[in-house]
Parts: structure tokens; sequence; C-alpha cells
């Protein structure tokens, strides 16, 4: 995930050493192919670290210290909604909406913001402990991604947490934005590679593994920074895939391979 804007190419090579190593002692995971829809314009100024779509809207919240930002949408438009700026030096990371809160992470900064989702003014801060990289919001709670291959369950009003599960297999791999689906699994991110994992997230178990690296030439790969921002469109089998700095989004289908 993250970034100081190190040599993506090392982060990437760190990164398949360990998923190779993880993968061949994990049990068989099935995996399911990607189907491009269509593309979307994306602010290729947009470091993003956080995608999701409630009703008409969606949000996206970025990274850099100094440069983090959350904003909203309308889907069907692109019109801008609201903005607001982190104050420096905390670094943005992955978001969600729960009732009336917009909760957005950070990275470092053990600060989790409360935002009025219709404004994104700051409402109050939450502190909490380790590194904040994804949320998503399930069943009346919260689910966040620290980096590590375990999820945490969080209360949506007092942000505290109620539980966590580890992944059964891919262990050591870095959760990183999460999606928490119509269906009740949830996708993730697996920084820094282009791969999403589909997990059952009362059990930690692997549904399904999927490599989106196709979704990029072997051209436009060169200096591209991480896939990062997965969010469902409501009421469809669509999801849209972010990429940090990109000028485009990608609506895509799962399919079953």
């Amino acid at each position: 995930m993250k970034r100081n804007r190190r040599p993506l190419a090392v982060a990437i090579l760190l990164g398949l050493v360990v998923w190779a190593g993880c993968a061949a002692a994990d049990e068989p995971v099935p995996t399911m192919n990607i189907e491009l829809v269509g593309t979307r314009w994306h602010d290729p100024r947009a470091f993003t670290e956080g995608l999701e779509i409630r009703g008409d809207v969606l949000y996206e919240g970025t990274g850099l210290s100094g440069a983090s930002t959350v904003r909203s949408s309308n889907f069907a438009t692109g019109a801008e909604l609201a903005s607001a700026d982190l104050p420096a030096p905390f670094f943005g990371e992955g978001l969600t909406v729960t009732g009336d809160t917009l909760w957005q992470l950070t990275w470092q900064d053990h600060t989790a913001f409360a935002r009025d989702p219709h404004t994104l003014a700051e409402v109050r801060r939450v502190p909490y402990e380790g590194e904040g990289w994804g949320l998503c919001t399930r069943a009346g709670r919260l689910v966040m991604s620290d980096g590590t291959d375990k999820l945490t369950f969080r209360d949506p009003v007092t942000f505290e947490p109620t539980g966590s599960v580890r992944l059964t297999t891919h262990h050591n791999v870095r959760l990183n934005e999460l999606d928490c689906a119509e269906d009740g699994s949830v996708y993730a991110n697996a920084w820094p590679t282009d791969t999403i994992l589909r997990i059952d997230p009362d059990t930690g178990r692997v549904l399904a593994t999927i490599d989106a690296s196709a979704l990029l030439s072997p051209v436009d790969r060169i200096g591209a920074e991480a896939l990062n921002g997965i969010a469902q469109i409501p009421g469809t089998d669509r999801f849209l895939l972010a990429r940090k700095n990109w000028p485009i989004i990608f609506e895509v289908r799962f399919l079953p391979a």
C-alpha cells in the first residue's frame, strides 16, 4: 500500500517473493476471470486509497502526506458534490459510509476521521492502534485491513474493535483496499500486486483469487502505480477498480473460471 513513493518495482518483487512462498504452502483456491465492461475518467492526480458507491454517490479517498483528500461525486454524471482535505501530515487511507457517518482511515497516524457523508465535514476523530489500510461496511459492522492477512471488525458508531479473523490461506499477504460486496463476501486488493482476493469474512477462507493484471498493456504497466480501490456498483454484478494516479477507472465483472 504504502508508499512514500519508494520504487514500486522493489515492492512488487518483494510482494511476489512473499506471494510465491505462501502460495506453495496454501491449499488450492479457485480462480475467477475478469471481464472488462467499460472505463470511466479518473483524476490522474488522485493517489487512490479508498473507493465506495452509496446510492448515486461515488466516494474516493486519496493518500500522501500533505496531499490527502476525500471527495464525493455523482456516480452517473461525474459532477463533484463535495471535497475535503486532510490536514498535514495525515496520510489518508480507506473509507466507508455507514448510517450517517463516513469513516476515513489514516495510514500510520492511528486516527480515524468521522465525517458528514453529505458535506464531508469533519465531525470527530477517533484513535486506534496499528496501521489503517482498507475499510468497508458489512452486516452492521465495519471491516478493516491493516496491511496484514487479518481483518478487524469495528463498531460503526464508536469505532471500537469487536473481533478479528485471519485468512486461513495466503498467510503474510498484505490486504489493502476492501469492498464489502452485496453477496456478503469481501473483495480485497493484495498490495502490491494486481491480485484481488474474494474472502469469506466470517471464516477467513479465501473463496477465489482474481488476476487483474491484463487490464493494462505491457507498455502501460511500466511505471504504473499499484492497483487500489474497489467498489461494487449497487444492484449489479459489476465493480469499479481504480489505480493510483491513473486516468481511467475500470468497470469489470468477476466470472467463474
